[in-house]
């Protein structure tokens, strides 16, 4: 990197996921919108293929007229060559396929056991984190040989696994994992206090919180709007319009596989006092499997959806032949910001400006006091040149401390269980997940589902786990 006319140019991006369909074309659109930064994007895949067409697409983007961006984009062949002297690596990648994820988070429905996600918790988010942990561990290890000295960004699920694997394997890495759940809830915030208060709010980056607990399962233990604390806004909103929700511009969650009218959250508030600041799908899956995830009339009675993965697989299809139409010229990818902060996190890194988000980081510094210091929490950080330092957010309530700790304890136990290969380390998290342990279900069965769950992804597992 040099900085040169206030300018960070010829700044090295390795993107491993290159091949993406998603979020690789929002990356390039924020890319196209900032004229502050510039270099080479590195595009890595296992499929090639799909690198080419994404070379293909970036370049193009970058090439229009109103494009402000000045990026390069190139397929690398294999890790070494896409690490090698990078500034930043991006890392964004489906563990698998979409079949092994229909069972993740279809097999667990003969026990009653129902997901939302079937990404992060549940049996489906811990069975995917044993076919994502040793990617994660290959991942770290090219990092260290390769590029110690480049940040890594993780946007991969699960979240805190992933960056638990990256540290574990390479305890010097400069690593952080980005999610935007906390955005959303700060966007309902906005929208709430605009409806209670008559006042417009700008920019939703104006509500300030304090982000306290672990991926998708985050709190907020402060939340404020200029000099108003929205606590008591939020209480009043819920006081008069629980049962209809809050409904977000542009969202309807009936004809939605992802959008939600926020009962849950406010439930959740109801109860425990903090604000929730996850998506409702995400927290159903952190609750015992009595509660909102009951059955499928349950879900629907909470106003939010069980996300199929036969809409993912046609959602994919849908892509692909977007990814065509792209690569052909037919289509053009809309030149709008996306809302994402990766950008202006890389922008701080480099020194052009400081930044505060939420991040996902082990918790050495002690940031949530009373949680364990091996811990991957969220909570805010300042983003400064070359530099992440977590923002203390202090020791967390003893009734959300409860909820939290069966989580955290499962990220122990499914992280050894995906090093040493070991089922019994499976069926011992699975006993301890709420989801499970809300459905009363025998070890007998847990164990048996465990075997077809870990089976259904046999391919994409180490050979440990074919013994």
């Amino acid at each position: 990197m040099k900085y040169t006319d206030g300018k960070m140019r010829e700044i090295q991006i390795a993107y491993i996921g290159g091949g993406s369909r998603g979020w690789a074309w929002t990356f390039m659109t924020d890319l196209a919108l900032d004229d502050e930064i510039s270099g080479t994007i590195r595009l890595y895949d296992i499929d090639e293929e799909a690198a080419r067409k994404n070379e293909i697409i970036g370049n193009h983007l970058m090439s229009r007229p109103e494009a402000k961006g000045e990026w390069k984009f190139t397929v690398s062949k294999d890790l070494e060559e896409a690490l090698t002297g990078c500034d930043f690596v991006v890392i964004s990648i489906l563990p698998g396929t979409f079949d092994e994820m229909a069972s993740d988070v279809h097999l667990p429905e003969r026990l009653g056991v129902w997901q939302s996600v079937g990404d992060t918790a549940g049996p489906g988010g811990m069975i995917r984190a044993l076919r994502t942990i040793p990617m994660f561990v290959e991942i770290a290890e090219a990092v260290k040989r390769y590029a110690p000295d480049a940040w890594v960004i993780n946007y991969t699920n699960p979240m805190s696994l992933c960056v638990k694997t990256l540290y574990d394997v390479f305890p010097g890495i400069k690593a952080f994992g980005c999610c935007h759940e906390v955005f959303g809830t700060q966007k309902v915030l906005k929208g709430i206090y605009e409806y209670e208060s008559g006042e417009k709010v700008e920019d939703w980056h104006d509500i300030f919180v304090n982000v306290i607990g672990i991926n998708h399962f985050t709190w907020f233990t402060e939340a404020s709007y200029r000099d108003v604390d929205l606590f008591p806004v939020y209480q009043s909103y819920i006081d008069k319009h629980f049962e209809e929700g809050y409904q977000l511009e542009g969202e309807n969650w009936m004809n939605s596989h992802f959008a939600c009218m926020h009962r849950v959250k406010m439930d959740l508030f109801r109860r425990y006092g903090l604000i929730a600041a996850a998506g409702d799908r995400h927290l159903a899956e952190f609750m015992p499997g009595n509660e909102y995830l009951k059955d499928p009339e349950t879900v629907k009675d909470w106003k939010f959806s069980l996300t199929s993965v036969e809409w993912r697989k046609q959602d994919l299809q849908d892509r692909l032949a977007r990814s065509r139409r792209l690569t052909e010229g037919k289509e053009e990818i809309a030149l709008e910001p996306t809302g994402e902060e990766g950008i202006l996190l890389i922008k701080a890194l480099c020194g052009l400006s400081r930044f505060i988000s939420n991040v996902n980081i082990p918790n050495t510094a002690l940031q949530i006091p009373n949680l364990p210091a091996h811990a991957v929490v969220e909570t805010n950080a300042v983003f400064c040149r070359d530099s992440i330092r977590p923002i203390e957010a202090g020791s967390v309530p003893e009734n959300i401390k409860e909820l939290l700790m069966p989580h955290i304890e499962n990220h122990e136990l499914i992280y050894r269980a995906a090093r040493e290969c070991d089922r019994g380390l499976v069926v011992k998290a699975f006993m301890n997940d709420p989801l499970i342990r809300g459905k009363n279900c025998s070890g007998e069965d847990v164990e048996s589902l465990v075997k077809d769950m870990i089976e259904a992804g046999i391919a994409y597992l180490p050979e440990g786990w074919k013994d």
